[in-house]
């Protein structure tokens, strides 16, 4: 057998003698053994069977070395993507966990931001030194955040609740409580912020339920529902209206839209009357058909909204809903309940009815009490309320008992005020309305704002 090697450039193939055909062997079988058994080893004969377990092994640690390298390929080095900010676990149906612990981070949710319309405001939305007077009391924000929080899920749940049929005492204090829960309820720092309004037709505002008052929710009715939430005080004042029979849809509608037009008109050094004089016209535009006769809708003359401060739910300035109002101007860093309520009544509203709201108020000194039954109420009331509204049910849920003739006492006294029952003419109907903004330094804030209204 002769093998052929090709020499030079040109491929001229010359024949090796036996000698040199076993010379290249030699050659060849010790550049194997090298690189299988390492250059010390070089000069070693070994027989074939360790060459074969040394190839076996060289085979193994090169299949090693490919296994790794598309390890290393399939490796994903890039960061991973943080999700979006939010609860951290949802909410149980029926709501049971408080909303602080499903936002643990302390961020709330943002419900809506305006911008400013108006001419001489319109700077405030890029102004750096502006955002930064906003990042120094972030802290106020959480707070009114949180009860917003709570006041949007715990109307969400109870939405469901309110149907014909339903006793209106049982839906207050089922609200209440969810409303205890998620707020996480603890004292004067977090709680709510004044009793459930549930004022039905006529009646405009300020009614909830006495013990004893088996009143039922009918068909035919129209609701306003009203309630509070506070986190330190910082209160949240929202309320909305429900009824069951469409005929009454455009009266919600008209308190509705003149809701709206109000947290549009509001702003920094913004004239309260001008507001009022911006919702009177949305609202009197509409008009309502009942039983084949055409009622325009007016707003109530002489309700109004509200500023709102620190455990005081009526801060001094008044956001009227018809023209004519005060020149006041609204300030920056304020908080104000705008609400609008339409009537196909007269559109002036007297007290009347059996009274159920109090509320101690802020800026009465020391009076002196001759009553010990009195004295003891104040300071129940102190400790549980302070300035904010409560009813005869809140006594009745802390074991106070036979306390008419004290509360009677306090009130003659000026130190606890009475809000009894709003109404119109009988036969009438009212829609309400109502949001918490904050006219923030940049934009305002429309808090208590959600998905339903």
């Amino acid at each position: 057998m002769v093998d052929e090697v090709t020499t030079g450039a040109e491929g001229d193939k010359k024949t090796l003698s036996k000698s040199q055909r076993k010379r290249l062997a030699k050659k060849v079988a010790k550049a194997r053994t090298r690189q299988l058994l390492g250059d010390e080893n070089a000069d070693v004969a070994p027989n074939a069977e360790v060459l074969e377990a040394a190839q076996e092994a060289m085979d193994a640690m090169k299949a090693s070395q490919g296994g790794e390298k598309k390890k290393k390929k399939k490796k994903n080095n890039r960061k991973k993507k943080k999700g979006p900010s939010g609860p951290v676990k949802e909410q149980t149906d029926p709501p049971t966990i408080p909303v602080c612990e499903l936002y643990p981070s302390g961020i709330f949710p943002v419900a809506e931001e305006m911008d400013y319309h108006q001419d001489f405001n319109l700077f405030r939305t890029t102004n750096a030194e502006l955002r930064e007077a906003e990042r120094l009391i972030k802290d106020v924000y959480q707070d009114v955040r949180q009860a917003a929080e709570v006041h949007r899920q715990v109307r969400q749940h109870m939405k469901k609740k309110m149907v014909p049929g339903v006793k209106l005492i049982d839906m207050c204090e089922e609200l209440e409580n969810l409303s205890r829960t998620l707020i996480k309820e603890n004292g004067m720092q977090a709680g709510i912020a004044f009793p459930t309004g549930c004022s039905l037709n006529h009646v405009a505002a300020h009614y909830t339920p006495n013990k004893g008052d088996n009143t039922v929710l009918k068909y035919d009715d129209v609701m306003k529902i009203d309630f509070g939430t506070q986190i330190n005080g910082r209160i949240i004042d929202s309320a909305f209206t429900v009824s069951f029979n469409p005929r009454y849809d455009p009266l919600l509608e008209a308190s509705k839209e003149a809701t709206n037009t109000g947290i549009k008109e509001a702003g920094i050094d913004v004239r309260l009357c001008d507001v009022g004089a911006a919702i009177q016209e949305v609202m009197e535009s509409y008009e309502v058909e009942i039983d084949g006769t055409t009622y325009p809708v007016k707003s109530i003359r002489n309700l109004t909204g509200h500023s709102i401060a620190p455990y005081q739910i009526h801060a001094g300035k008044s956001v009227p809903i018809v023209k004519g109002g005060e020149t006041t101007k609204m300030e920056e860093g304020e908080f104000f309940a705008i609400e609008t309520f339409g009537s196909t009544g007269k559109g002036f509203i007297r007290e009347d009815m059996e009274c159920s709201h109090y509320m101690k108020d802020f800026h009465v000194q020391r009076v002196p009490l001759r009553m010990p039954k009195a004295k003891h109420l104040l300071g129940v009331i102190e400790r549980n309320f302070g300035t904010l509204a409560f009813c005869r049910r809140f006594l009745d849920r802390i074991g106070e008992e036979k306390y008419l003739m004290a509360l009677k006492n306090l009130c003659q006294a000026g130190i606890i005020v009475p809000y009894p029952p709003l109404c119109d003419v009988k036969g009438s109907y009212v829609a309400q309305y109502e949001h918490t903004i904050l006219l923030r330094p940049t934009c305002k804030e429309v808090l208590s704002r959600g998905d339903d209204y």
